[in-house]
C-alpha cells in the first residue's frame, strides 16, 4: 500500500492510502485513536478496518493525525484533529471524484472525530463507531446525526462504559428511529477487543452489505 504524503491544516500529513480498482468505488477514510495516548494509524484495529474497507473494494485511507510519526505539527485537543480529517477526506475525494459513497471509520478517539466530521460533512453518506468514548467526550454535537451509521462496543470495556455507549445510541434512535443506528456488543470484550477483532470485523461487514444493498435498491 502506498505511503502518501498530504497537505494538511498544521502541515504536512503522513498517510497510507490503497485505490480501487473498481470504477467509481466508494472511498472510507479511518481515523486512528487518541494520540495521547500512543495512538497511530497502526493501530491494529485502525489497520484491520484499513484492510477490511479495501478489501471491499473501496479507496482507503488511513492517516497519522498532527504530531504522530511523520505527521507535522502538535496534538490539537480534537480541534486540530477534526481539520486534519477533513484535510485527509478533501484529498481522498480529489482522487475520487465520482465515488460512489463516502464512508468513515473511526476507532475510540477516531470514532469521536469521525462522528464530528459527518456533522460537518454532508456528502459522508455512512460511519463505522467502534468503541465511541461517550463517557470521556460531548457528543452533544449529534442534533441530530445526519446519517445512519454502525456503532460497535465491548462490554467488558473499562475505558468506555458500555451504559455510556448504549446512552448515546438511544439519543441517536430518538432522533432518527429504531433504525437510525445499527448497535452490535461484543460480549466479554475490553476496549482494545484482544482475539476478537475479526468478530468486530464481520459486524462491519455486514453492515456493509446491509448498506449498500439499501443503496443499491434505492438507486
Amino acid at each position: 500500500m502506498p505511503e502518501v504524503i498530504f497537505n494538511g491544516p498544521a502541515g504536512r500529513l503522513e498517510g497510507r492510502y490503497k485505490h480501487s480498482p473498481l470504477p467509481n468505488a466508494p472511498i472510507a477514510l479511518i481515523l486512528h485513536p487518541n494520540p495521547e495516548q500512543g495512538g497511530t494509524m497502526n493501530n491494529r484495529m485502525t489497520y484491520t478496518m484499513f484492510q477490511m474497507f479495501a478489501a471491499r473494494g473501496f479507496s482507503t485511507l488511513r492517516f497519522n493525525f498532527r504530531g504522530v510519526g511523520r505527521s507535522q505539527g502538535e496534538f490539537g485537543q480534537g480541534l486540530g484533529e477534526l481539520s486534519d480529517a477533513a484535510a485527509a477526506l478533501d484529498w481522498i475525494q480529489g482522487l475520487n471524484k465520482n465515488a460512489s459513497s463516502v464512508w468513515v471509520s473511526g476507532f475510540s478517539f477516531g470514532a469521536w472525530i469521525a462522528m464530528q466530521l459527518l456533522m460537518r460533512r454532508p456528502e459522508i453518506d455512512s460511519y463505522v463507531a467502534v468503541s465511541p468514548p461517550a463517557n470521556i467526550y460531548d457528543f452533544n454535537f449529534l442534533a441530530p446525526c445526519p446519517n445512519e451509521g454502525l456503532i460497535v462496543q465491548g462490554d467488558a470495556d473499562r475505558v468506555v462504559t458500555l451504559e455510556s455507549v448504549e446512552a448515546l445510541v438511544e439519543k441517536l434512535r430518538e432522533q432518527r428511529g429504531e433504525d437510525g443506528v445499527d448497535y452490535r456488543v461484543v460480549p466479554g470484550a475490553d476496549h482494545f477487543f484482544q482475539n476478537q477483532t475479526e468478530l468486530v470485523m464481520s459486524h462491519i461487514n455486514a453492515y456493509i452489505d446491509k448498506t449498500m444493498s439499501a443503496q443499491e435498491a434505492a438507486a
